[in-house]
């Protein structure tokens, strides 16, 4: 099967724990924006807690960016398939004041 090379970044709190900005991933064509997720925290252990609920699902108080636009607004949503020249972005909650 094919593979990928996703460029995924991160933004505020969520940097510390990965340790850097942006982290690449290699997937197989046809990743659907949840598997990266689960691809990612096998990876990076203490991001699970951050990112998924008991259940495996998305937070919902946490950021999916897909080229600029929040998954959970997108047809497909977490369903959505990923290409090799998405941009993917995730924040944590942004407060202001």
């Amino acid at each position: 099967m094919e593979e990928m090379v996703m460029h995924v970044n991160f933004y505020a709190t969520l940097r510390p724990i990965v340790g850097k900005k942006t982290v690449e991933l290699n997937l197989p064509q046809g990743t659907t924006a949840i598997q990266l997720v689960h691809k990612f925290v096998e990876e990076y252990p203490a991001m699970r807690r951050e990112l998924l609920d008991e259940n495996g699902n998305f937070l919902p108080h946490m950021k999916f960016f897909i080229n600029g636009r929040e998954a959970v607004y997108l047809p497909e949503k977490f369903d959505t398939v990923l290409q090799p020249d998405d941009k993917i972005d995730i924040f944590p909650p942004v407060g202001g004041g």
